[in-house]
């Protein structure tokens, strides 16, 4: 990435990922609020099948994963 805050031409995991942790880490996003009102809302995500490629039915999954955890 260069200073001028350009996308970079090619994705480099290691300079935004490991920033982007430690923010959430000290954010608190991982730590559970046992405080909070209501039942608790957990989605179980299985671990990576290796048996086929990626498709648009994993990013659908994703998705809807996604906005049911923001939702609650």
């Amino acid at each position: 990435m260069t200073d001028d805050k350009r996308i970079a031409a090619k994705y480099d995991p290691a300079e935004l990922e490991g920033r982007w942790f430690e923010h959430w880490e000290s954010a608190g996003h991982f730590k559970l609020n046992e405080n909070a009102p209501g039942p608790v809302y957990t989605v179980v995500i299985p671990p990576p099948n290796i048996t086929g490629s990626l498709h648009m039915g994993h990013a659908l999954n994703n998705t809807i994963q996604d906005i049911l955890v923001r939702w609650r």
